[in-house]
């Protein structure tokens, strides 16, 4: 029986899981530590905080099952491709590689953004192998096109990411850093009005000016807190829907997987439906569980998995 454990170590979240045969999977994860005020971490001081917090939740997936670990694979840079990298990732790397060589099982590697598309796939409807899928998080905003093992880029972000509006934003507005969670409760009861208007090329999006625009209303005092934070996901939504439609457009593909910190956001979710179905875009919209579209190991462990078998 085949039981892997899985590691992904971020630029948000320290994370292990395991994966194994017959549908099992369990997961640990915490953020690193960020100080009020601040929107992150160096790549040095991440480093560090990973070094210290991986061992615990190492520690906390293998004692849920008596299963041995028969292999074990790592997250080793965001995304495919030579030129992908960031230190924080030769955490986990480094720690799996020395793990699997001291149980003496396979070590395999993956990248980041293969495993968030893989645990969004759990519990999922999505069938088939072609597929569009959307990366929203602090550091891609991605539209991709998924065809069996072959990941092609779309289009993109110009500048700013997803993840990173929703992060200067909310921390502009006191939220704690990652600010998602908390810019949403503030967004509770109020309704947007459309205020930010959407950047959209064939190439990707801009959001620089989105995010400009909502620094001036909130040092001008022009809006409540919680419509700023409104007109975040509103703008959000209005791009995303922009990307996915030029992208079924461009592909003839019409189902899209959505996962990625920022896809976490229930409101966002419940917005982006309601929407498409009132443009009758023709899209077919599927999201991760809540608790697997911000970083974790879950995916990582699942594709180590399919490499066993």
């Amino acid at each position: 029986m085949n039981t892997v454990l899985g590691l992904d170590t971020s630029c948000y979240t320290t994370s292990a899981a395991l994966a194994g045969d017959g549908g099992f999977w369990t997961s640990a994860r915490r953020l690193l530590p960020v100080q009020a005020g601040e929107r992150g971490l160096r790549q040095s001081e991440a480093v560090f905080a990973h070094t210290r917090q991986l061992p615990d939740m190492v520690e906390q997936v293998l004692s849920r099952t008596d299963r041995p670990v028969t292999a074990v694979c790592a997250s080793v840079s965001p995304v495919d491709g030579e030129d992908s990298y960031m230190p924080v990732f030769l955490v986990g790397a480094g720690y799996g590689r020395a793990l699997a060589a001291a149980l003496r099982v396979p070590f395999f590697t993956t990248t980041h953004q293969r495993g968030h598309l893989r645990a969004a796939r759990v519990d999922t409807a999505l069938q088939g192998s072609r597929y569009l899928a959307l990366h929203l998080s602090g550091g891609t905003t991605d539209v991709l096109l998924k065809d069996g093992e072959e990941i092609r880029r779309l289009s993109s972000s110009l500048d700013l990411h997803a993840g990173q509006l929703v992060d200067r934003v909310g921390v502009k507005l006191g939220c704690p850093f990652p600010a998602g969670p908390a810019l949403e409760r503030l967004a509770e009861g109020f309704e947007a009005g459309g205020l930010v208007p959407v950047s959209v090329t064939k190439e990707g999006c801009h959001l620089s000016g989105a995010e400009a625009q909502l620094t001036r209303l909130i040092s001008e005092n022009a809006l409540p807190p919680g419509q700023i934070a409104a007109e975040t996901y509103d703008v959000l939504c209005r791009t995303v829907l922009r990307l996915l439609s030029q992208a079924a457009e461009e592909t003839g593909v019409r189902a899209a997987l959505l996962f990625g910190g920022v896809m976490s956001s229930e409101r966002l979710r419940l917005m982006l439906l309601s929407r498409a179905e009132k443009r009758r875009l023709g899209l077919s919209l599927y999201f991760g569980r809540p608790e697997l579209s911000g970083d974790n190991a879950v995916g990582v462990a699942h594709i180590g998995l399919e490499r066993m078998k």
